[in-house]
């Protein structure tokens, strides 16, 4: 146990600093002036803003720098959009609206679709696994920018409870969870029943049926655990992804979660922001992959006990 997490650490941190290398000088080449703004900027302003967050250096000393504040100071950078904010404050300040909408999004995915794949597992070539595989494929191939103004309009509009957008009332995180949820919904039922098929055509399976074990036991007991380790595989990327990939959904209906800052630090050509966003989400999936195989590992005995 402790040589897997040991080598899945290690994994994250090589991805990490792959990913965040590639970033820093792929947001460089991009062309514009982070201090573009509709008020002109004089050239010796702008010389002037250039020196004071160094981006006057050559690119590698700015990259040993920038490595050098994370490791050693915990230090971010300055935001370049937002003067006088760091990094590291707008993600303390985002992460928890993220975080909320993400779990309760996964909640609602799990509940759905786990259920959805053991249903049109059991119901195999009849009317309700056709209707459950309908659902699903709708719920992949309809995106989240489609269906979020669907809701807005087909549900909270007609509704006094419901906002359209925003975050003022406790009411405002059910339509973009949602939203969210539906495709994770759809992915975990596709993959349960897929492993749900794939166990109850095993031996020991037909094997317990020949001796009269009831259904639901059969289930429960025996088929159950290892049907879900392909929806297990999928759920930790999945909840990572949702928490900070949600950029779509949070701007359809103005959560003021991570999903802003992607948006303002590639708009605006906000290095240190588009950074300290992939270097968190790198590090948030690297542990997000941890715990999803450290259930694999609880769920088989097989890998436990290799």
């Amino acid at each position: 146990m402790l040589r897997i997490i040991i080598s899945r650490i290690i994994q994250t941190l090589m991805v990490v600093f792959l990913l965040v290398t590639f970033t820093f000088f792929a947001v460089r080449a991009i062309p514009g002036n982070p201090f573009a703004s509709d008020k002109a900027t004089s050239p010796e302003e702008q010389a002037a803003l250039e020196a004071y967050y160094g981006l006057d250096k050559p690119l590698h000393r700015q990259y040993a720098k920038y490595w050098k504040n994370i490791l050693v100071d915990g230090d971010f950078g300055d935001s370049l959009a937002m003067k006088g904010r760091k990094v590291t404050t707008l993600l303390a300040e985002s992460f928890p609206v993220s975080l909320k909408l993400g779990l309760l999004s996964l909640f609602l995915g799990v509940s759905i679709g786990i259920p959805l794949g053991i249903i049109a597992a059991l119901f195999h070539n009849r009317w309700q696994d056709y209707l459950a595989m309908v659902i699903a494929m709708a719920g992949i191939c309809i995106v989240a920018f489609v269906l979020g103004p669907i809701f807005q309009l087909s549900i909270a509009k007609p509704l006094d409870w419901l906002n359209v957008a925003g975050w003022q009332r406790s009411s405002d995180i059910i339509l973009p969870s949602i939203t969210l949820c539906f495709g994770v919904a759809a992915y975990l039922a596709r993959l349960t029943r897929g492993g749900m098929l794939d166990v109850l055509s095993q031996d020991y399976i037909r094997s317990a049926r020949a001796k009269g074990v009831p259904k639901l036991q059969i289930i429960t007991r025996h088929a159950l655990r290892p049907a879900l380790v392909p929806a297990i595989t999928y759920l930790g990327p999945a909840f990572a992804a949702i928490i900070t990939g949600s950029f779509v959904v949070e701007n359809i209906f103005l959560v003021p979660g991570m999903g802003q800052h992607f948006v303002l630090g590639i708009t605006s050509k906000d290095y240190n922001l588009v950074l300290g966003l992939v270097l968190f989400y790198g590090i948030l999936m690297g542990i997000a992959n941890l715990m999803s195989d450290l259930a694999l590992i609880f769920m088989d005995p097989k890998l436990r006990n290799s």
